[in-house]
């Protein structure tokens, strides 16, 4: 933590860090919020009360003083009790993005004792995953954006992580879940496996990159980083994500071909005077925008790709990002019988499904037929799961529409 320093030379109180407890960033008094208009050296007290959280737009009373921990006196500690209950059934929780941690953290800080099981297909580690659509223009290195490692968030928490283990089935009468490194037993299950990019026979996995991910992000990184030019990229979808991708790269000198359906980027959120605002602002950038207009044939020739639009417009590129939107994976709801509507159906105000002893949250649950992608409401989801299956006094959902930051840097806009 850093010292902040008098005009006299001596130190002060230190500078402090306060984490949004939606979405986990944390505010560095020391760094400040330069693109929200705080100035490095803000203290959190004089912040105003209208400002909100970068990422995921909830205001200040939702952030709380951040305090690392010292892991060494975490490796030792025997507080959680899951060595003792390692074997005994609990909580097993599949995912382990935000949802699937922000579901351990509200289960912990209500039942020391519970074991937990999370099951993840990849490392599980943290980081702030907005943050993956405008590292470049913050000269972010990909690596630096994990906060926490899957390991040392589960020996801070007590819980098992599983890493590298897909989910294969559930068996809701023997309450089994079964998995590529075996079956586990439990009292509650959570499904928190969040959303997948959604699959287009016109934009083949192979050909394009998807990028819903660390590790793809990356790896899109690396090998955009090999070519010693700037390169030309098209990307298909100039929603939320399409369009700060564009942004982020465009800035860092790459020419963007940005298409959509819709006649203006971010169709879906923004009225025609603000999508207008947004075009003007990329009149300055590397950016052009083809609308009305969707991928129909890519041809691999080399090392480019030979793209035709449905306008007839045809386009040489180096590289292909696929930003469609996404869709909830309903393999394992299928296998447990779980009603479903464009997601994992839950109850508006209990966010129970249909089994009683499986639960769900973020990206892959529906509320009414509508999906629920947004970070904001995760944090108020789990602490309504964790009170119910640590026996609490009942906590109840209320849905609303988050406030979203278009993190454009071009124009910043909330909706």
């Amino acid at each position: 933590m850093t010292s902040a320093v008098s005009k006299q030379g001596e130190p002060v109180v230190e500078w402090r860090k306060y984490i949004c407890l939606a979405c986990g960033l944390i505010y560095d008094e020391a760094l400040g919020d330069p693109d929200s208009g705080l100035a490095p050296g803000t203290r959190f007290e004089d912040i105003p009360d209208d400002w909100s959280c970068p990422l995921c737009g909830v205001t200040k009373t939702d952030f709380e003083l951040y305090v690392a921990q010292d892991m060494s006196t975490l490796a030792c500690s025997t507080s959680f009790g899951f060595a003792a209950g390692r074997h005994q059934t609990g909580v097993v929780i599949v995912g382990a993005g935000n949802a699937g941690w922000q579901a351990a953290r509200a289960i912990r800080a209500l039942d020391q004792d519970m074991p937990i099981t999370i099951v993840t297909a990849c490392s599980g580690d943290i980081y702030d995953k907005p943050m993956l659509s405008v590292a470049i223009s913050k000269g972010i290195d990909p690596r630096s954006l994990i906060k926490e490692s899957g390991q040392e968030a589960a020996l801070k928490l007590g819980v098992r992580l599983m890493t590298l283990t897909d989910a294969i089935s559930i068996d809701t009468a023997a309450s089994i879940l079964r998995t590529t490194r075996g079956s586990l037993k439990y009292t509650h299950l959570i499904l928190a496996h969040g959303a997948t990019p959604r699959k287009m026979d016109a934009l083949p996995a192979n050909i394009c990159w998807q990028i819903n991910n660390l590790q793809t992000y990356i790896d899109f990184r690396s090998r955009l980083d090999a070519i010693p030019a700037k390169s030309n990229i098209l990307i298909a979808g100039a929603g939320l994500v399409g369009s700060e991708l564009a942004n982020d790269l465009a800035l860092a000198g790459h020419s963007i071909f940005l298409t959509d359906p819709n006649p203006t980027p971010v169709g879906n959120l923004l009225n025609s005077e603000d999508a207008r605002r947004l075009l003007d602002a990329w009149k300055y950038l590397p950016i052009a925008f083809i609308g009305e207009a969707t991928v129909k044939q890519i041809i691999k020739q080399g090392d480019l790709k030979h793209v035709e639009l449905s306008n007839g417009h045809a386009l040489d590129v180096n590289f292909v990002i696929a930003a469609t939107g996404l869709q909830t994976p309903g393999r394992l709801a299928r296998t447990a019988g779980l009603q479903w509507n464009e997601g994992i159906c839950v109850d508006p105000v209990t966010l129970d499904t249909n089994v009683a002893n499986i639960h769900a949250l973020g990206d892959c649950v529906s509320i009414s037929g509508q999906a629920i992608r947004f970070i904001e409401p995760i944090h108020r989801q789990a602490k309504v799961i964790a009170a119910k299956i640590a026996c609490c006094e009942p906590i109840y959902y209320t849905h609303s529409i988050p406030v979203i930051r278009i993190k454009t840097s071009s124009l910043y806009l909330s909706v």
